[in-house]
């Protein structure tokens, strides 16, 4: 059975990921996804956030996972991952 991770092991991986040139902060370097904030919520058109149940997830995440479904052909079991 494996190792139980560490408190620090996300954070040493990413440093890791940053260190050989990570294509996905090269993409936030590049594109400013906040500017489709407001078009996304407005596309989007949700009632009120207010009421009862379960928050929406933000849409500018969504987004970020379609666009990298799209450049690296993933499917959604494979954007979890």
């Amino acid at each position: 059975m494996g190792q139980q991770p560490g408190l620090f092991d996300l954070e040493e991986r990413y440093a890791e990921l940053s260190k050989a040139g990570d294509p996905l902060e090269k993409l936030l370097g590049v594109v400013n996804f906040e500017a489709f904030c407001y078009r996304l919520d407005k596309a989007l058109n949700r009632s009120d956030r207010a009421r009862d149940g379960r928050p929406p997830h933000d849409a500018v995440l969504m987004f970020k996972i379609l666009v990298l479904q799209a450049l690296y052909n993933l499917s959604d079991d494979q954007a979890e991952s």
